[in-house]
């Protein structure tokens, strides 16, 4: 797959953002979908991160990989949001959690280091990219977090994606 790397400077230090088209395969998710502003989302994720994995507890079952948003709009005052885990295999709803996938497809993904909180850049470098290679974004945008809260803001690593469809001439950028 094709892939480069964008750089930029935060704090006088180099932050590097990776970026490439990935296929991914179908992922089973148990999730909750919420809205709430920019500002609330840290305490909704903790309480819906720790229901779920309560409740996988219950089912005998673990996540298969790290927790992830999908963000279906990008309004700061009324984010349209839904958090979870992927799963091995699908499992059953309950109350508010939601038994989903995330489908199969190209996506175009950024491996970002760094705050949550500057985060733009690399959303935007991901979008020039996709756009220069000849895709064009389609639907939600997800954030998988592959480290923790214990994890220093300035090394937390965050893989930023979203489904993309080929269009017919790529954009110069």
């Amino acid at each position: 797959m094709s892939r480069f790397l964008n750089v930029l400077r935060l704090e006088g230090k180099p932050m590097t953002f990776p970026c490439e088209i990935q296929e991914l395969g179908t992922r089973p998710t148990l999730s909750i979908r919420f809205r709430a502003p920019v500002g609330e989302l840290p305490q909704h994720f903790g309480r819906i991160y720790g229901a779920i994995m309560q409740y996988l507890g219950e089912l005998g079952a673990a996540p298969a990989g790290p927790p992830f948003a999908a963000y279906y709009n990008m309004d700061m005052e009324d984010m349209d949001v839904e958090a979870g885990f992927p799963v091995a295999s699908s499992q059953p709803a309950k109350g508010d959690i939601l038994a989903g996938k995330i489908l199969r497809g190209a996506f175009a993904v950024c491996h970002y280091t760094g705050p949550y909180d500057a985060m733009g850049p690399a959303y935007d470098m991901l979008t020039s990219y996709a756009m220069k290679h000849g895709y064009a974004p389609t639907g939600a945008v997800y954030e998988w977090y592959l480290t923790g809260p214990e994890v220093p803001p300035q090394e937390t690593k965050t893989d930023i994606a979203f489904p993309v469809r080929p269009v017919k001439e790529p954009h110069a950028v």
